[in-house]
């Protein structure tokens, strides 16, 4: 068993490596021409629209580069084409950055499962670059277009509704709420739902923004402020991600925190659910509003009650951080090194 997670996390640590850069390249060139545009949002116009497209393209990529290797990881070459063509198709049906991880997995296991298949002597040099790719790529896409689609779908119209019939509660159980699920999946469908029912509702219910402003920025300002309080237990990968996951959280990016969560989602995700809870009913709480229908730091020119604004984004991202490292003893990706060379040394005995 030790060995079996010794490898999913191998498997998922190849896809996270490769994604990282995507992620930090795209989020800061379109952190840049948000900070440079004359509103707190996305640039429509002119050299910074160039700018934002380009860095947009880094955050759509990410998530078929980690399912891609991620499914390379577990069976080679045949894999990559399956992995990031069935992480896309996830991310266009709505799963996120974790349906992306799922189609990587599902994509290596069925191709690894498919080079178990003896072929005939002709056609095996035709496995590698075309029957292996081609089959794993229609079932995996299969899966996710046909099977998970709907499901989805169903999911995110549920939680939709479920909001809606919520939005009569008190401010702080209705900012757990918020916080919680703007947090959970960085950008993903459940993120999605939560902004869209605070964004939509800014002309008339701007204290809904006010929170959910602040847990858009907490879990990458978060673990940004974790990599600077306790740089031993991250590598040098994450180390670095931090650095850029703070200035994507200032102006409103919550995939910056996603390299973090795809390398260690069970330490990673409860903690900036944690923060995205706190930061939100902080501001709740205190009659904060923003008029602007986005986060971070970028938005304090339209905030009224700025004070409780700054102060949820700060009392949530100490809060991530705080527990993300309480959670996390040591370097995940050491241990797991150290873990292999033994298995290694192990053999070699043998």
């Amino acid at each position: 068993m030790k060995e079996q997670l010794l490898q999913v996390k191998k498997h998922l640590l190849t896809g996270t490596s490769h994604m990282i850069p995507f992620i930090v390249a795209g989020g800061v060139l379109f952190s840049i021409s948000v900070m440079l545009n004359s509103t707190p949002s996305a640039p429509e116009e002119g050299w910074l629209a160039g700018l934002a497209q380009i860095g947009e393209a880094g955050l759509t990529l990410f998530i078929p580069i980690l399912g891609g290797y991620i499914a390379y990881s577990i069976a080679d070459k045949p894999g990559l084409a399956p992995g990031a063509i069935g992480a896309y198709l996830a991310n266009e049906v709505g799963a996120g950055f974790l349906g992306g991880i799922f189609a990587g997995f599902l994509a290596g296991i069925i191709v690894f499962q498919l080079k178990k298949i003896k072929l005939p002597i002709s056609l095996k040099s035709l496995g590698s670059i075309f029957l292996y790719p081609l089959a794993g790529t229609f079932l995996t896409g299969g899966i996710v277009v046909w099977i998970i689609g709907t499901p989805i779908a169903a999911l995110m119209n549920n939680l939709t509704g479920w909001l809606n019939a919520m939005s009569g509660i008190g401010k702080a159980p209705l900012g757990a709420i918020l916080g919680g699920m703007t947090a959970f999946d960085m950008g993903g469908p459940i993120n999605k739902v939560a902004t869209l029912f605070a964004q939509t509702q800014v002309d008339t219910v701007p204290w809904l923004m006010g929170g959910v402003g602040v847990a858009i920025c907490v879990p990458p300002i978060g673990m940004g402020i974790a990599t600077l309080l306790s740089p031993k237990k991250y590598n040098v990968e994450e180390k670095e991600a931090g650095k850029a996951a703070i200035l994507m959280g200032c102006v409103g990016i919550t995939e910056g925190a996603i390299p973090f969560a795809a390398n260690d989602p069970l330490r990673v995700l409860p903690s900036i659910v944690a923060g995205g809870i706190v930061g939100n009913i902080v501001p709740f709480l205190m009659g904060v509003v923003n008029h602007a229908p986005w986060g971070g730091l970028i938005v304090l020119p339209v905030v009224e009650g700025w004070f409780g604004y700054i102060l949820g984004i700060l009392i949530g991202s100490l809060t991530t951080a705080l527990i993300v490292n309480l959670l996390k003893n040591r370097n995940q990706d050491a241990e797991i090194k150290n873990d292999e060379e033994e298995f290694e040394l192990d053999i070699v005995n043998i």
